[in-house]
């Protein structure tokens, strides 16, 4: 039995040092920047979303004579082509992927090759931002050092015991991708809400020779830290703050979840791997110490002892996450979706090395 003490020690000093570094994250002092933008959105049957985007973003506070918006059509089969062709703007380019070609990542790449900007901000089509959202986040490579800025994001509030979860895990991977990089040791950031320099991007990326779907944010990101520990910085500012939608369904959470862990196979960077293996061992052992129960009634001390701690440790971690983002109604849900949350996680992480997943009506075979 010592080693769920040895766990739950080790858990508690990767999650505090987590609280450690989201206290270090700091908010913008907003300047005037003569910095050209590029907002890349990749786009794939996006019809109702077209719109309300593209006017959110050109109506952002920084001069318009300063960025551009390239939309990727990656093979759209709705009327999301035409709905592009009919905005009129010097700000707004599409362009079309290729046949036999498609993904964010090539997405990506294709926009970055004839983007125009010296920083690139990387978000999506359901996304809403604040009016000073573009000047916060690029207000932040005034210092020369900051090589890539990954942005809080959040999903939209709804009703709902299904919403109120995914909202509560979601702003746990959020916080946690914060706080390591508060601490230096950056581990994961969110592709709706990230911007680079370019010239950082044609250094350092590697999406041509990766075999992985997903992972456009993640694997840059451990690339700028390999090259540049301290050129990397999450910006704990409102004005920044991205809103996205949830998961509509359950069939849509359970494939979105199974392409998140999928790539884990794919990370390279010690910290992330070791961080990932401690919360899945974390978990594996609430489930062992739950289902021992059933044979051995004298094991109920350590589970309590162990459950206990790692809820203790969660709610200092989270609080403040969740009051950053407004979300202090989740608060009550964190006890009991801990179990629940054992078994999801474990569960999640079989099935992703197992079975293939759907995205953008698109199936991938792990």
């Amino acid at each position: 039995m010592y080693l769920i003490f040895i766990v739950i020690i080790l858990y508690g000093f990767l999650i505090l040092s987590y609280r450690f570094g989201w206290d270090s994250n700091s908010s913008a002092d907003i300047i005037d920047s003569n910095l050209k933008v590029s907002v890349i959105v990749a786009v794939k049957n996006e019809e109702k979303h077209i719109k309300r985007l593209y006017k959110n973003i050109y109506s952002q506070n920084y001069p318009k004579d300063m960025f551009e918006i390239l939309f990727i059509n990656d093979h759209s089969t709705d009327s999301t082509e035409d709905l592009l062709k009919e905005i009129k703007s010097n700000n707004v380019r599409y362009l079309n992927m290729s046949t036999g070609v498609y993904g964010k990542k090539n997405s990506i790449k294709k926009a970055i090759d004839t983007a125009n900007g010296d920083v690139i901000i990387i978000t999506d089509a359901d996304c809403t931002f604040s009016l000073d959202w573009m000047k916060t986040i690029v207000s932040c490579f005034s210092d020369d050092n900051i090589k890539l800025v990954s942005g809080p994001v959040s999903y939209k509030n709804k009703s709902g015991l299904f919403n109120a979860f995914q909202s509560l895990e979601f702003m746990s991977l959020v916080g946690s991708g914060a706080g390591s990089i508060g601490c230096k040791r950056a581990i994961l950031c969110n592709g709706a809400n990230m911007a680079y320099r370019k010239d950082i991007f044609l250094e350092l990326n590697t999406y041509e020779s990766d075999n992985c779907v997903s992972g456009d944010d993640v694997f840059l990101l451990h690339q700028v830290k390999a090259k540049y520990p301290k050129g990397i910085l999450f910006i704990k500012d409102s004005r920044a703050i991205v809103e996205t939608m949830p998961s509509a369904g359950y069939k849509e959470f359970y494939n979105q979840r199974k392409r998140w862990t999928a790539k884990s196979t794919n990370y390279n960077d010690v910290s992330t791997i070791y961080v990932s293996l401690l919360i899945l061992l974390v978990n594996f052992l609430v489930l062992l110490l739950f289902f021992l129960l059933f044979y051995d009634h004298s094991l109920s001390i350590y589970f309590v002892i162990f459950f206990i701690s790692k809820f203790i440790i969660d709610i200092l971690f989270l609080r403040p996450v969740l009051k950053f983002f407004k979300r202090n109604d989740l608060i009550p849900f964190i006890f009991p979706f801990e179990i629940f949350y054992s078994f999801y996680i474990v569960f999640i992480v079989v099935l992703s090395f197992t079975n293939s997943f759907q995205w953008k009506d698109r199936t991938y075979n792990k």
